[in-house]
């Protein structure tokens, strides 16, 4: 089949979705007010709380989400065929991301910026806010750890690429520094500056792999883990305007440049979709994902549909940036739906390839050697881009293959390959990355209201002893898991790990509509938060039982099995509290009767 017709169905349903489904959820549902003052205007300190440009807000947010997931996600469930993917990418974001994206934004922004813990702990009950708190924690860990380790395998003895996302940090430090100081309110200088120097480290980045700089680009796993650490320290402790947003909001209109200009690709190139609709692995027994379609497909293509880490960020930054809640629909909803279409890009150009070049990139040579295949392009595009791209597994590279393939078919690109290869590269890792500084953050912050109830200063998000401990015991436990870990172990659990942490946002957003009362309209969240309960709970038990209790890996069945113990609680819980204020509320008119 032709890509084109993916590209044109996804733009057309996503487009309907956003003006159809989430005007319903913005005017109905959720009954936005933009009248009213947001956390951000109420509690500006210029620190965590700073009312932000629309636009940058956006930009801050779609970045933070928008992490490894929807590039890795979808590349590695196309072992199950192109349609399975396409299908839950297209139906689950519009009636379960976005829905859940947009809610659990609008409760945190009527909560006064509180975290998803804190809001379970006001509206359920105080064992669940801890259920939650505890759940947050054990998935964030998981989380960063499952985005961090595609970068590794990514960049990994690859100095063009490491160089050029390397640079991209002291150009986000200069570009927060300009908006602060230097021209405060000039958005548009800062995205041209700001962007045309991102443009310039790729293209230095050959020029830094044939020089005397490349050992000091050069690094291996362990060392990338290392630094990727480091990294997530430095932006999680650092002022949210110096770093994090300006990074965020630079990395997203590259992104979003990226993705469009891969569509606009697509659409001159139309290449053939390579894979076919459904493969013999949608049984079980795949080199990539071990169990079959249901329910591994849904917990690996994970964020490009619904993540439960976007609650972490909707509940954690970006409502502390909101300067109007007329805004939560866009960034929200509309947040969600363009995530998606990332997804479906990244879906199509890792599907363009020979199916036996894909699954050559994907598995370690040992394990491809199985499969009994024979690789086609594989040895030619190697040579083009200049690195052996064969048995680097994570999804991330032969989505670069793929991209820099299409790209290099457009005419007068077809010399550029290894260009666009590192360019993907490091769109790639952008993405990923933004998700680490935000997720690092929002750890810190976690970490600073359970430690509060030790230690009280703790809770103080100004004290920088206690913002230097937290941040640090963030980055060290999610690197740990990186050091040791690879895909096939890291990313399941990921994967588990986001999608209940999803089913149980649902839960705390359905109890936010209950006590609303917008009861007829909770179905909304219900539904899906009850198919993705049930199936990453079934994703959960077989990874336990299949996975990681054979390997003897003890440390990811434990927690595995204490995940879905939490999350369990919690949606019971939630169910319980429902239940009380159905009943409050069917007795107010009896109650009023009577006295009447």
């Amino acid at each position: 089949m032709n890509a084109i017709y993916l590209v044109i169905i996804a733009a057309l349903v996503l487009t309907l979705a956003y003006r159809y489904y989430g005007a319903f959820m913005a005017a109905k549902v959720l009954t936005l007010d933009a009248s009213r003052t947001t956390p951000a205007v109420r509690h500006n300190d210029g620190r965590d709380y700073v009312p932000t440009n629309k636009w940058v807000t956006f930009g801050h947010h779609f970045a933070a989400i928008a992490g490894a997931g929807p590039l890795v996600g979808p590349v590695l469930a196309a072992q199950f065929g192109y349609l399975p993917g396409t299908i839950w990418l297209l139906i689950g974001a519009v009636f379960a991301g976005a829905v859940h994206d947009m809610v659990i934004l609008f409760a945190s922004v009527r909560h006064d910026g509180l975290s998803v813990a804190e809001i379970a702990k006001k509206e359920i009950g105080k064992a669940s806010g801890l259920a939650t708190s505890v759940a947050v924690l054990f998935i964030l860990v998981i989380t960063m750890a499952g985005l961090a380790i595609a970068v590794v395998n990514a960049l990994y003895d690859s100095p063009w690429g490491t160089f050029t996302v390397a640079v991209t940090i002291p150009i986000a430090i200069f570009v927060g520094l300009y908006l602060r100081y230097l021209r405060p309110g000039q958005i548009g200088e800062a995205s041209f500056i700001g962007v045309s120097l991102v443009l310039i480290g790729v293209f230095v980045g050959p020029m830094v792999q044939n020089s005397w700089l490349a050992p000091y680009f050069t690094f291996s796993r362990g060392q990338l883990s290392i630094l990727l650490a480091a990294y997530g320290f430095v932006a999680a402790a650092l002022p949210v305007w110096l770093l994090l947003a300006p990074r965020d909001y630079l990395s997203t209109y590259m992104k979003i440049g990226t993705i469009l200009a891969l569509a606009l690709g697509i659409v001159i190139v139309q290449p053939e979709i390579q894979m076919p609709a459904l493969t013999p692995f949608i049984n079980g027994g795949g080199p990539i994902i071990p169990g079959p379609v249901w329910p591994y497909m849904f917990i690996t293509i994970a964020c490009g549909a619904i993540s439960g880490f976007h609650s972490l960020i909707a509940t954690g930054t970006t409502p502390k940036m909101l300067t109007s809640e007329a805004e939560i629909r866009a960034v929200g909803f509309g947040g969600m739906l363009v995530e998606s279409f990332v997804a479906l890009m990244a879906l199509i150009a890792a599907t363009s390839l020979v199916p036996a070049d894909y699954f050559a990139i994907n598995t370690v040579p040992a394990v491809f050697a199985k499969l009994n295949m024979q690789i086609q392009d594989l040895p030619m595009l190697s040579q083009m881009v200049g690195e052996n791209v064969a048995g680097r597994p994570g999804g991330a590279v032969s989505l670069a293959v793929g991209m820099a393939h299409i790209f290099s078919k457009i005419p007068g690109l077809e010399s550029m390959l290894a260009f666009w290869y590192h360019f993907a590269i490091m769109f790639e890792a952008l993405f990923i990355l933004t998700t680490i500084d935000a997720g690092t953050r929002v750890g810190r912050y976690l970490l600073q209201e359970l430690g509060g109830m030790v230690y009280k200063p703790l809770k103080n998000t100004h004290w920088i002893p206690g913002i230097v401990l937290t941040s640090g015991g963030m980055s060290f436990a999610w690197g740990y898991l990186v050091y040791g870990g690879s895909i096939s172990t890291i990313w399941p659990l990921f994967g588990v790990a986001n999608q209940l942490l999803a089913s149980m946002a649902l839960a705390i957003g359905t109890t936010v509509l209950f006590r609303m009362g917008k009861g007829r309209y909770t179905w909304t969240t219900i539904t899906p938060m009850c198919f993705l309960a049930v199936t990453t709970v079934a994703a959960g038990y077989l990874n336990i039982t299949t996975n990681y209790l054979p390997q003897k890996n003890y440390l990811l069945a434990g927690a595995s099995a204490i995940m879905i113990v939490l999350v369990v609680f919690v949606i019971a819980d939630s169910i319980r509290v429902w239940q009380q204020i159905r009943n409050e509320q069917n007795q107010k008119p009896q109650l009023q009767q009577k006295a009447i």
